[in-house]
């Protein structure tokens, strides 16, 4: 059966943070991603495919033409899949930061950098990711593009970061360029380590919660890391050991 006019309206629109809120609704349409997605167990509300896509053997999308996949993708080259998630948002629960690894992201507005950093985390077993609300928008295909399928293998929790990094028992580390060396540190079971904004850095409700700064030791003449690099540096540091 052909896609509706208000059915293709209703998809082109999720392209936009406020109207995806609105609906509670997200897409993906990287094939690769969608794949790993699923393979992760991303439940989908609906998958659209062409005929060029090969579903995975327990999956049934809706067939459709290249035609109505160009009228419904978000991109000027459709890809041959597209899938709908629905929006699903959890909470902290009290004492959860006392135990484990947190990487907590502070302004992280490049969505390439949240999705890079989401990816990091799930390699270096971190137990979860905090992300400030004026982060890159968790739902946004360029932020679940970059992490592929650890977008669904990470518990992520978007919330202001002030509070729960103030009141948890563990030691929260700043990323900073005035901090102790990172190879200086001792490697920890359970702690917060937190990547402040590419623009401004850590901001000051952020920086009043931490008990420590650290960096990445310098060798050469740049000015600084990009965010995501100096967070996968730092996550290996404090990684998951067998």
């Amino acid at each position: 059966m052909p896609l509706t006019k208000a059915a293709i309206s209703q998809l082109r629109s999720l392209r936009l943070k406020k109207h995806r809120e609105d609906a509670g609704r997200f897409v993906v349409e990287n094939p690769k991603v969608v794949g790993e997605l699923l393979e992760a167990g991303q439940a989908f509300e609906a998958i659209y495919a062409t005929m060029d896509w090969t579903p995975p053997a327990n999956v049934s999308p809706t067939v459709i033409t290249a035609i109505e996949m160009s009228r419904i993708s978000h991109y000027p080259s459709p890809g041959p899949v597209l899938a709908v998630g629905k929006i699903e948002r959890t909470q902290l629960v009290d004492g959860e930061l006392d135990q484990g690894r947190t990487l907590a992201l502070d302004g992280i507005q490049d969505p390439g950098n949240v999705g890079t950093l989401l990816r990091v985390a799930d390699w270096f077993g971190f137990d979860r990711v905090l992300l400030s609300p004026d982060s890159a928008d968790l739902f946004s295909q360029k932020v679940i593009n970059a992490s592929m399928g650890s977008f669904s293998r990470i518990h992520i929790v978007t919330t202001d970061l002030a509070a729960p990094l103030q009141t948890t028992r563990v030691p929260v580390l700043g990323c900073d360029l005035t901090g102790e060396p990172l190879d200086e540190v001792e490697p920890l079971d359970d702690v917060t380590l937190v990547i402040g904004s590419e623009g401004r850095g850590l901001s000051p409700e952020v920086n009043a919660a931490l008990s420590g700064r650290i960096t990445i030791s310098r060798s050469g003449p740049a000015e600084s890391l990009n965010a995501a690099v100096a967070g996968g540096i730092a996550c290996h540091h404090f990684r998951k050991r067998p």
